[in-house]
């Protein structure tokens, strides 16, 4: 059996080039084309129309519909049809650490780890013993807006899948003397986090850039609420957070939480509904959602010099971004891909001193032997503000001309940018939207969260072909509206004599106005 806790950035995954490309993609739609979503009923959303007058292969209208079907306690069924001899099914939770308090932070991830240590049907023994027997692969992760518990099976074992889910979510023991015992795994776990410099830096990220606000929580919470977790705490949780009105996508003001019961795999829709309808219609229907305001981006930096921790530096620099939801994401889906990322071990076919793409052509001939071992571009999207820049680790001497080039490839896009350039940026794109859709596990995660951010999965086609109609120009406005004389949040961490100061950062975001 195979049990993998997945801890995400954003997703709270914190993300390379494209390691967060799923989760910004979800929502980029705009608000329209929205399924009918009367309960009961079935809403196929179809890309056909999309086609007309566009440049791109048409062979992506073949992608099969999502069917989506409302039951009567507001859960919300999604499947998509796909060949093959394995499934993949799964409850996304629109839940996370954003949706705690300074006093429960962790309680969402530490209730990822108790949901699979037996249920009042199964033993812990039981539950591990029936998986492996059936050869499925059980996942699960905790993200700062999103939870998911999902599982990988043949076909054929879809309907057990199916039930197995349901009990886990619904059952679970949550036993106190394995809530003490579970606290260890998880502070064990918390070290092993603190090992990776990019983790620790990207939870720094959002504790300077959304101060004050549960959005700066880390996933796994700090070590004093980990070992006061008590099962009173989880329960609590669950009751607040696993209601059926917390399965439905009701696109109001004020963010209303979602649940989505997904499968995608060679199985007719009608016989998911009826599974659903038999193990996940009797979960109570709750009070509604909780209200989360829109955090406040500040301007700010959070250092940590550490000279031991040399030769390398490692820092991030991020803009306030946008949503999910805001018309704009394609375009800063785009300027991540315009960037980049470059590693200097790794640099492929195209030595990054040749690239074409002129932040890596900078960065890679900068003090003749490039002044970054690495950087990737991220673009980091959430329900109602989101975070785009860059993170990098250098050489101690080399800080200052590494945020020096990358912030000024970032700013450069306000101000000149050709064709060519973007052009480039969306085949490289293209290319990563496509792949994702070969794995059934992956289009699982996909669908979930496009419906409980937009209440609908988004078409290929409409993806590409807003992203086709992006030209140079429409580059560069988003650029000035966004990045443009901005604030940005800092953090870094190890050998820092060279970093610049807040202020000159700031000051790099707008080449001379005079």
């Amino acid at each position: 059996m195979t049990i993998s806790t997945m801890r995400g950035f954003a997703s709270g995954i914190a993300s390379h080039t494209y390691a967060g490309f799923r989760r910004a993609f979800t929502g980029i739609a705009r608000r329209g084309i929205r399924p009918t979503t009367v309960r009961g009923t079935r809403a196929i959303a179809t890309a056909a129309d999309l086609l007309k007058d566009s440049k791109i292969i048409t062979n992506v209208v073949n992608q099969p519909p999502c069917e989506v079907t409302t039951l009567k306690n507001g859960l919300r069924v999604a499947s998509v049809w796909m060949p093959g001899n394995s499934t993949t099914v799964g409850v996304w939770i629109d839940s996370g650490s954003r949706f705690e308090t300074p006093e429960t932070n962790g309680a969402a991830h530490f209730l990822e780890h108790m949901i699979f240590k037996g249920t009042t049907n199964r033993s812990r023994l039981q539950l591990e013993e029936e998986i492996e027997q059936k050869g499925a692969h059980l996942n699960a992760y905790t993200a700062r807006e999103q939870t998911g518990y999902y599982a990988r099976c043949f076909n054929r074992d879809v309907p057990w899948c199916t039930e197995l889910l349901s009990d886990i979510l619904q059952n679970s023991l949550i036993d106190p003397l394995q809530v003490e015992a579970e606290k260890h795994v998880i502070l064990r776990e918390m070290e092993e986090v603190e090992k990776s410099t990019e983790e620790v830096i990207f939870d720094r990220l959002h504790m300077t850039a959304f101060r004050d606000s549960s959005l700066g929580f880390t996933i796994l919470g700090p070590v004093e609420n980990i070992q006061n977790m008590r099962r009173e705490f989880l329960v609590d949780y669950i009751q607040k957070n696993y209601t059926a009105d917390r399965m439905v996508s009701a696109r109001k003001s004020g963010h209303s939480s979602t649940q989505v019961f997904c499968c995608v795999g060679n199985v007719e829709h009608d016989k998911i509904v009826q599974l659903a309808e038999k193990h996940l219609c009797t979960i109570p229907p709750g009070k509604g959602g909780k209200y989360l305001e829109k955090p406040q981006f500040v301007g700010s930096e959070l250092l940590n010099r550490d000279d031991n921790m040399g030769p390398y530096a490692h820092l991030a620099v991020a803009f306030e971004g946008v949503s999910w939801t805001n018309p704009d994401s394609v375009c800063f889906m785009l300027m991540q891909s315009i960037i980049g990322s470059y590693k200097k071990n790794q640099e492929g076919i195209v030595p990054g001193k040749v690239s074409g793409n002129k932040t890596i052509h900078a960065v890679a001939n900068r003090m003749t032997v490039g002044c970054a071992e690495a950087f990737s571009a991220f673009n980091t999207c959430y329900k109602d503000t989101g975070l785009f820049g860059f993170y990098a680790h250098c050489d101690e001497v080399a800080v200052d001309h590494c945020v020096g080039e990358l912030m000024f490839g970032i700013t450069a896009m306000s101000y000149s940018i050709t064709d060519e350039e973007v052009e480039r940026a969306k085949r490289q794109l293209m290319l990563q939207f496509l792949s994702m859709n070969d794995s059934t596990s992956t289009v699982a995660e996909e669908v979930a969260r496009q419906i409980i951010v937009y209440g609908r999965r988004m078409p290929i086609a409409e993806f590409l072909i807003r992203l086709e109609k992006i030209d140079a120009e429409e580059v560069k406005r988003i650029a000035w509206n966004y990045l443009h004389d901005q604030e940005v949040a800092v953090t870094a961490m190890g050998p820092l004599h060279g970093m610049p100061s807040l202020v000159d950062i700031r000051q790099k975001t707008y080449w001379l106005r005079y």
